[in-house]
């Protein structure tokens, strides 16, 4: 957590009573009721909360950024003593940029693709600090170097397209930086990044912020983040905020319902073999708001008062408030009791001494590097450069490392969507790799994915029920089943995920991410595979909605004795669900274990260093360890550094490591790892 120092009691940003909302249909639906809060100079504020609470929205209400159905309803928001809805449009673009400046969630997106990085730092240059031509570069220069970009002055003239997640992220805060803003709204700055860049962002951050002593608004739906960036967290639940304290107290003692089903909804390795705690419900939409708490139908303490009458704020503690009737009438919370789930993914043990389901030897995949004319091939990209695993019935192999090491490759790979370049791939004993597309189609069936976008993946044209019976008539000659056999087996299915039979009509656009990715699994389901491969099912979900989705994958492995190759960077949710890890880098697998093993007693430096740069949501309890940062940014792997392709990153990189690439070491029965440090 950061440093927890005293802070200028003056606020910079004060909000007050803050409410606005968005026009549909001929009248406007309320988006944000009576927000207030402050923010001082250096001080991290948070605003945590699930996707569709207002977060995002209030935070564009500031700078006065709403689209066009937007409308601010009511309230003031007061920046360095300037009431900024009372400005003339023409005084508030000095303000923004100037004075308040915002880090958008998605890069890609924000920044202009057809300009380069340095045109678009010169535009907030020549517009807030009057800078333009070689004034201009060298300030350009300055602002990338001080986000820990590499030759700035090559990469000035580059355009985003051409970097990295990482470095987008960081040329997006040097845009913002640009007009030396006293105030950072900060909106999901590490969401998609890896544990290392989220890191490196994270430490950038904070060290800017001690430098211009910056006031920050850090909106965020990650309690780690919030953990180790706050000073104080205010919690928004359906437009209102719910609770607010220090950091401190707010970890220690959530207060709110609400706060703490949040923190029962995190995975860890103590509730392995038990389901989540998640919360019923999804967040109400602006068009039907409940009366009296809004949190009140997905409460487990509610009563009749709190479905009718809306809870004024109480005091929790010193400076810890927060807005509902337990706190007037403690007497009537009661437990909300964790169900452990019946069969347990884990206690599938007489399954690991069986053959494996999948078998995979020195699997290669190498994508052609062609120039000129004539298109000839002049290199290779080596996404995955020889890769061995097993999996066995009922057990989940989690597949770990930064974006780019080639873990979504393998996992196509092993499903023939990209031919192998070299290597084998058995299914029950059968090699599929080279087999045609005639000869794979019955084995199709067998082996599924749950892709990582559950909106991309699933056809927009057509409904949930055309969707699963889609692949049942392909793959499993269902054709001839009547409708009402189809139906009944597509409810079954619908249920088996936690699905109304309502479902069956609707198109995907009507359903929250969490409910669509029940339908991809549900869709993959349908043709009754062996073993399923989840690209990143979780990673831009809510925690509650995450909780809910692991449940789900446990008590399906459970009950139907599934295969799972889960490729994830969350290392919780490696905790909570896998058996076995392997962790790669530059499309070569470098350390493989049990969870325990690897998440407890890493031994490659590489898996050192991500697990030192995961976030942890209980600072109090927290191991405490620093953080290894990694220099630099991965390799290419179309140019891999000769030797161990981590020496360039790694602090006790020898002579040898720079030589030649390690052979695979066994540490025990269940551990291998591939460095030159272990003989």
């Amino acid at each position: 957590m950061s440093d927890k120092r005293d802070l200028n009691s003056t606020p910079l940003l004060e909000v007050s009573n803050l409410s606005l909302g968005f026009t549909a249909g001929g009248r406007t639906l309320a988006a944000v009721s009576g927000l207030s809060f402050a923010v001082a100079a250096g001080e991290t504020y948070a605003l945590l909360g699930e996707s569709g609470c207002g977060k995002s929205a209030s935070a564009l209400a500031l700078m006065r950024l709403l689209p066009a159905a937007g409308r601010i309803l009511g309230g003031d928001v007061c920046f360095e003593g300037r009431e900024l809805f009372a400005l003339p449009e023409t005084e508030m673009r000095g303000v923004r940029g100037g004075g308040m400046a915002m880090i958008f969630q998605e890069p890609a997106t924000s920044l202009n693709p057809v300009l380069t990085v340095g045109r678009q730092i010169g535009e907030v240059l020549a517009r807030h600090a009057g800078l333009t031509g070689d004034a201009a570069q060298k300030r350009a220069e300055k602002l990338l170097a001080a986000v820990g970009i590499a030759d700035p002055a090559r990469r000035l003239n580059e355009y985003p397209f051409q970097l990295s997640g990482g470095m987008k992220q960081r040329v997006m805060i040097a845009v913002a930086l640009a007009g030396n803003p006293r105030l950072l709204v900060a909106d999901e700055p590490t969401t998609a990044l890896d544990v290392t860049i989220q890191a490196q962002i994270l430490d950038l951050l904070q060290d800017l912020q001690a430098e211009r002593e910056m006031g920050m608004l850090l909106i965020t739906h990650d309690l780690g983040v919030v953990a180790r960036m706050a000073h104080r967290v205010g919690v928004m639940y359906a437009g209102e905020l719910v609770e607010e304290a220090a950091a401190a107290d707010f970890f220690a003692t959530p207060r709110h319902p609400y706060t703490e089903a949040l923190f029962a909804a995190l995975p860890d390795l103590s509730r392995r073999g038990s389901r989540l705690q998640t919360i019923a419900g999804q967040v109400p939409t602006l068009a039907a708001m409940p009366a009296g708490c809004r949190f009140a139908p997905r409460c487990p303490h509610a009563w009749e008062r709190c479905r009718s009458e809306s809870p004024d704020w109480s005091v929790a503690g010193d400076g810890h408030r927060v807005r509902c009737h337990l706190l007037s009438e403690a007497d009537r919370r009661s437990p909300v009791a964790t169900v452990v789930a019946e069969a347990a993914a884990s206690t599938v043990a007489a399954s690991v001494a069986a053959e494996p389901v999948l078998q995979v030897a020195d699997l290669k995949v190498h994508f052609p590097i062609r120039r000129g004319i004539l298109q000839r091939t002049v290199g290779h990209v080596r996404a995955v450069d020889g890769v061995s695993l097993n999996l066995t019935a009922g057990r989940t192999l989690a597949l770990v490392g930064e974006s780019g090491c080639g873990k979504t490759t393998v996992g196509k790979a092993v499903l023939q969507l990209l031919a192998p370049t070299a290597g084998s791939v058995r299914l029950d004993g059968r090699e599929i790799a080279g087999l045609s597309r005639r000869e794979l189609r019955p084995l199709r069936r067998r082996m599924q994915m749950v892709f990582q976008d559950p909106f991309a993946s699933l056809n927009p044209r057509l409904t949930v029920g055309e969707i699963i019976a889609e692949g049942m008539q392909a793959l499993l000659g269902d054709a001839r089943k009547s409708a009402a056999e189809m139906q009944a087996a597509i409810a079954a299915l619908l249920a088996q995920v936690g699905l109304d039979a309502g479902a069956v009509d609707r198109y995907p656009h009507e359903f929250s991410g969490g409910q669509r990715q029940r339908i991809a699994i549900a869709r993959a389901l349908a043709v009754q595979p062996e073993l399923l491969i989840c690209d990143e099912p979780t990673s831009a979900l809510d925690v509650s909605v995450q909780a809910q989705i692991l449940n789900l994958l446990g008590e399906l492995q459970a009950s139907l004795g599934l295969a799972y190759l889960f490729i994830t960077h969350n290392f919780a949710v490696v905790e909570h669900l896998a058996h076995e890890v392997a962790v790669m880098y530059l499309g070569r697998i470098v350390e493989r274990g049990t969870v325990e093993d690897v998440l407890r007693q890493p031994q490659h430096p590489y898996t050192k260093a991500l697990l030192s740069a995961v976030p942890s949501p209980k600072p109090a309890t927290g191991a405490g360890g620093s953080i290894i940062r990694l220099p630099g940014e991965t390799p290419s792997p179309s140019n891999p550094p000769a030797g161990c392709h981590f020496h360039p990153r790694c602090a006790f990189a020898t002579a040898e490591c720079r030589e030649r690439y390690p052979d695979e070491r066994a540490l025990s029965a269940t551990r291998v790892v591939r460095c030159h440090l272990y003989r």
